[in-house]
């Protein structure tokens, strides 16, 4: 596949055809590792978390009967506004 680096914004990037993203099991919004070796930039999926907890793993622990609801934290203390 040939593409072009663009800009968007103040960044720079390479956009990626769907079958391509498909063909090495990536979605948009997957962590990817991109490092140059020997002049040639090499892009890999990232399987660790950095960050400490991931929102979709600690929801996929929570029992199936788990009742979710809002929670009252009170009168405002601001200028919020409900």
């Amino acid at each position: 596949m040939q593409t072009k680096i663009q800009k968007w914004g103040n960044s720079q990037g390479l956009r990626l055809s769907k079958n391509m993203l498909k063909d090495i099991q990536l979605e948009v919004g997957d962590e990817v590792d991109v490092a140059v070796i020997d002049s040639t930039i090499v892009i890999s999926p990232l399987n660790n978390i950095r960050g400490r907890y991931r929102l979709k793993d600690l929801a996929a622990k929570m029992p199936k009967d788990t009742k979710t609801g809002e929670v009252d934290w009170g009168k405002p203390s601001g200028k919020e506004v409900w």
